[in-house]
This record gives structure tokens, C-alpha cells and sequence, in this order.
């Protein structure tokens, strides 16, 4: 299991605890899609791989249980959860009031500076070339916008359900077209908060939910019809965990 380790990477955790070393590169293989839905975790194998004590390893498969990350299956054992469609749509519909509640709230109380930062970030948007780095600069996008609401509740609460939304696989920006929509999206938003127009806001950023989901059940869609690869391949390349 490669999860994208590099010295940057390294330097970056090395005042992390074990547990959370552990818990980081986990949920980093399930947003890469390197950790499939289904995909079984067993404490002894992570353990070898990571080169990580099956104490830290317990610790951080615990917290992703209690996070709803994985699910112990009577059959598989511990396995990253897998998501329904009707699951999905939940997730979704959450989405939409959320955010769009979010971006009502920024075109009330975010600065220019912040507003001025949420367009750097979409301009920047043009420059990337793979699905990675789209869904990078995607995530900042919409963790950027979270902020701008100023509401701490709400960012909690949408960070948590981010968290589960990583669960659905790979990102709608990689089917064709979709990364210059969502663009424009993201640009609408930006100008009606730059116009302090909650309304406008609001609309947008809902706007941009539901057109994300459409392409998401598309996917869904293709994942359902597709022969299905070996749950458990992801575990055979090997972790690089920092010492």
C-alpha cells in the first residue's frame, strides 16, 4: 500500500505522535482512493508494513471506527466502509444545506482579504493538470469558503461530514468536463460574496452541491456495473511510515 510518502511528508509528521502517524497516512490512503471501500485492514499486517508497534496501529484503527471511517463487517472483518447510494444522497443533501449555509454566512462576514484568497485559489485552479491536484486545490476551495462563514459550529460540522466524504471514492473532478464547471461554480460563489449577496451566495454554492452529486451518481453508477477488483490488493505495496 503506497500511500504517497516523501522527506517533506516526513519532516511534517515527525512531531506526531505514533497513533497519530498512523491515523494520518490511514486516511490518506482512503481520500488517494488508495484505500478502497471495502478494502480489510488487519492490525498485524499495517502493523509490519508501517513498521509501527500494533499499539499505535489499534489506536488509530479505534479513532477511524469511532469516526465511521471503518466498519467491522461479520464476514471481512475490520474493512473501510463502503457507502450506499442511499448513503450517498445523505451525504449529499447535507452538502447542500451546509455549505450553502456557509457561503450565506461569508457574504456576511468574510473580509476582502479572505474573499480575495478564495479567487487566488480558484484561478490557481486553471494551472493544475491531474485529478490530485484538482482535488487538493478543491478541498482548500471549499475549506477556505468554511472559514469565511466564521462560525466554528458550522466548520466542525463540515469537516466532519468532509471526512465521510472520502469514503465515496474517487473525485467527481476526474470525469471529463467536470473540473472547468466546477471552476465556474466556484467562481460564482466568489463573486456574490464579493457583491455581499447571501442570497446569491447561497444559491451558488447549492447550485454547486447538486451538480457535484449528479456527476457522483455517475460514478456510483459505473462502480455498480464494473467487475469488482480484489478487496484487498491495496494492502500489498507497502507503507512508509516516518521512525
Amino acid at each position: 500500500m503506497n500511500l504517497g510518502h516523501n522527506e517533506t511528508d516526513t519532516g511534517q509528521r515527525r512531531g506526531l505522535s505514533r497513533g497519530d502517524q498512523a491515523y494520518s497516512y490511514i486516511v490518506e490512503g482512503i481520500q488517494s482512493g488508495r484505500l478502497a471501500p471495502g478494502t480489510r485492514l488487519r492490525e498485524t499486517e499495517l502493523a509490519e508494513l508501517t513498521g509501527l508497534s500494533r499499539t499505535p496501529i489499534r489506536e488509530a484503527l479505534s479513532r477511524l471506527q469511532l469516526e465511521g471511517l471503518l466498519t467491522m463487517d461479520a464476514t471481512r472483518g475490520l474493512i473501510v466502509t463502503e457507502l450506499d447510494h442511499s448513503m450517498a444522497s445523505e451525504l449529499y443533501a447535507m452538502r447542500e444545506v451546509l455549505e450553502g449555509t456557509a457561503a450565506r454566512l461569508a457574504a456576511r462576514h468574510a473580509s476582502d482579504v479572505e474573499i480575495d484568497f478564495l479567487r487566488e485559489i480558484n484561478v490557481r485552479d486553471a494551472q493544475l493538470t491531474t485529478a490530485e491536484a484538482l482535488a487538493a486545490n478543491n478541498r482548500l476551495f471549499h475549506e477556505t469558503l468554511y472559514r469565511c462563514a466564521h462560525n466554528r459550529y458550522l466548520v466542525k460540522t463540515l469537516n466532519t461530514l468532509q471526512e465521510s466524504m472520502m469514503l465515496l471514492g474517487r473525485t467527481t473532478l476526474a470525469a471529463p468536463g467536470r473540473a472547468e464547471t466546477s471552476r465556474a461554480e466556484h467562481a460564482a460563489i466568489v463573486e456574490a460574496l464579493a457583491r455581499r449577496d447571501p442570497d446569491a451566495a447561497e444559491q451558488a454554492a447549492r447550485a454547486h452541491i447538486i451538480a457535484a452529486y449528479r456527476i457522483r451518481l455517475e460514478q456510483l453508477f459505473q462502480t455498480h456495473t464494473e467487475p469488482a477488483a480484489p478487496a484487498e490488493s491495496a494492502l500489498t505495496d507497502g507503507i512508509s511510515i516516518p521512525n
